[in-house]
């Protein structure tokens, strides 16, 4: 009943694994074995032998059972009916007498897998016999007096496989333990409860009728054997079912949504380079128009042969992700490797014939594509399809079939845009007028902050848009704060503070319900992390915290400081400025928070000359 192990991650780890099991199998098997007795009379020895033969019937007649690559055989029955019948040791030398047997035919699997299989064996043989003798079973046939022995043997048996594969998982990948042993209690107790109770009607058939009782036997087992692999046929079936697009063969949304979330925490744990790609079809629509929705799930089926053809080449996971839209998920890619794959791909499919894509611009099948790569300061896979999204929107613009990296340099006609946004986004605080007309000031003020810092960092223009409508619409969430505590004179209680720190969360919910503004949910989630993680409302630290958001911080910080608030002192720029320097490296980034000041040093000079109060004159 024992798992037949996949083939290890690592040499080291694989060989110290094994010999756990080998040593303590070995040494239990040696323990025992010394108590054999052979005194049986010629004709005792047909049941023995017939049992020997149908282990490696059984042991031949494998099946599998979730979850997937879980070996099984019904071989366990006759070990365990050889326990119950003849005693530990006698159970032993069959289980010896197989494995060597298989290891002679079996030539092709490794003498370490075969040793450690019998080690495991052995394990839980000696086990399920030791609880037997302990609650006082006795040999021969079954008594329903001694009923307890043989419920506790098979549980035992049970538990050290379960306790033998936790082990296993545990040393080789700790990340599959869980849901491995879930799979094992929970899809495939029926199996084992099954090949356990048949282990005692062997021991009642072999009792009563002799070797015709243990070839009845071998044939219910066979047939159950048989029954379980058309099973779990269905099962992979109904699973692989669940997993793909019917129109293209792709996996779905759904087995994305869930491969992409084991991916980026792999990536944040290991560190190899994960990029995702979204592919939108161009023109599918007037493709579609023209010659009606079953050409166009044609034209579907053929990107998505293509996509998987590829994908399978280059060891990613295509997906469909919904209606003309794919996705490519390439852990092992970084972002200018996964342009040149899909570079490829793309010109793979313009130069693939399929009647009536000359009417489409290109001419040709064609689709663009966005790039984004997992970074530190990517928190959730949301993030990341927002950015490889993102990235798709700019290739539309810029004459579609092109692939386009999130954040990279694009024309200035993005600068109509910030301003198009700007607009926008200030019909949203001229909210605040009546509420809180310091807030108002403030987010207007670390705007123009923004946009000079923007300028020293160099940023491209996609960047400087999102830093910049990030710092204009920051502390939108504070609509959400009742107005007796954003303009209370005296200090706030602690549940007011409470109430104040989960604007970060309300403006975040406010951003991601506008397709037009859901990038700049970020800067208003992580204004308030620290660089030293004591930060809310997730306490990132460091790096984990994006950079522009690390910035923003810094040019809140700032601001706040120098300007009136009901709830705090006003500093001066000078003041302010020192407590910039104290606090870099524990609130703030140490190089931004350099940058910032020699900024402001530079702007501001008269100012903090005559240690004025008022802001600096900005450029």
């Amino acid at each position: 009943m024992v798992k037949k192990y996949p083939i290890m991650r690592s040499w080291f780890t694989a060989n110290m694994n094994a010999l756990l099991f080998c040593v303590l199998g070995t040494f239990l098997f040696g323990l025992q074995i010394s108590r054999l007795s052979w005194d049986f009379a010629s004709g005792q020895w047909a049941v023995p032998a017939s049992m020997f033969a149908a282990s490696l019937v059984l042991y031949f007649y494998t099946f599998q059972i979730p979850p997937e690559g879980n070996k099984q055989s019904m071989d366990s029955a006759v070990y365990l009916a050889c326990l119950f019948i003849y005693g530990t040791p006698a159970a032993l030398a069959l289980l010896f007498l197989s494995s060597l047997l298989f290891a002679l035919v079996e030539r092709k699997v490794s003498g370490w897998k075969h040793f450690t299989n019998f080690s495991i064996y052995a394990i839980m043989i000696s086990a399920a016999g030791a609880v037997f003798d302990g609650l006082g079973g006795r040999l021969g046939q079954l008594e329903n007096r001694h009923l307890l022995s043989y419920v506790g043997a098979l549980i035992i048996y049970f538990a050290v496989n379960v306790l033998c594969i936790g082990i296993y998982y545990y040393l080789t990948d700790r990340s599959r333990i869980g849901a491995t042993v879930r799979g094992l209690l929970q899809e495939s107790a029926l199996v084992y409860t099954c090949i356990l109770i048949l282990s005692l009607v062997l021991t009642i058939l072999i009792e009563n009728n002799g070797v015709t009782g243990l070839v009845l036997f071998l044939g219910i087992s066979i047939f159950l054997s048989h029954l379980f692999k058309k099973l779990f046929d269905m099962y992979l079936q109904l699973q692989e079912r669940a997993i793909r697009d019917q129109r293209t063969g792709l996996f779905n949304h759904s087995y994305f949504e869930s491969l992409l979330e084991d991916e980026i925490r792999q990536a944040r744990s290991e560190g190899p380079p994960l990029s995702l790609v979204m592919i939108d079809i161009d023109d599918f629509k007037r493709y579609n128009d023209h010659f009606g929705h079953l050409e166009g799930d044609k034209l579907l089926g053929l990107l998505g042969s293509i996509l998987k053809e590829e994908a399978e080449q280059a060891n990613i996971t295509a997906s469909r992700y919904g209606g003309e839209e794919f996705t490519l998920l390439m852990p092992g890619f970084t972002e200018q490797e996964a342009l040149v794959f899909v570079d490829r791909l793309r010109k793979k499919v313009n130069d693939t014939p399929f009647a009536g894509v000359e009417i489409l611009p290109h001419a040709c099948l064609s689709f663009s594509a966005g790039i984004s790569g997992y970074h530190i300061d990517i928190h959730d896979k949301s993030m990341l399809v927002l950015q490889a999204d993102q990235a798709l929107y700019d290739a539309k613009k810029q004459g579609k079939n092109i692939a386009y990296i999130y954040g990279s340099s694009v024309p200035l006609e993005q600068e109509i845009e910030i301003a198009q946004d700007v607009r926008d986004i200030e019909q949203l605080l001229n909210l605040f007028l009546y509420k809180d007309i310091n807030t108002f000031k403030h987010s207007k003020r670390v705007f123009r902050y923004a946009m000079d810092m923007s300028l020293l960092l160099k940023l491209d223009p996609s960047a400087r848009r999102q830093f910049v409508l990030g710092a204009l619409i920051h502390d939108i969430g504070k609509l959400e704060i009742p107005w007796e505590i954003l303009n209370k004179k005296d200090k706030l209680t602690p549940e007011e503070w409470a109430a104040v720190r989960k604007h970060v969360n309300w403006g975040k919910e406010m951003a991601i319900t506008s397709d037009k503004f859901k990038d700049l949910a970020p800067y208003i989630e992580l204004h308030h992390e620290r660089f030293d993680g004591t930060g809310y409302p997730h306490g990132y630290k460091g790096a984990e915290i994006p950079l522009l958001c690390r910035m923003l911080t810094i040019i809140d910080s700032f601001d706040a400081m120098t300007s009136e608030r009901p709830y705090q002192p006003t500093k001066s720029v000078r003041e302010a400025v020192e407590e910039l320097r104290r606090c870099s490296g524990t609130q703030f980034d140490p190089e931004l928070a350099g940058l910032f000041i020699g900024y402001i040093e530079e702007k501001g000079a008269s100012v903090m000359d005559t240690g004025g109060e008022e802001h600096p004159t900005l450029g």
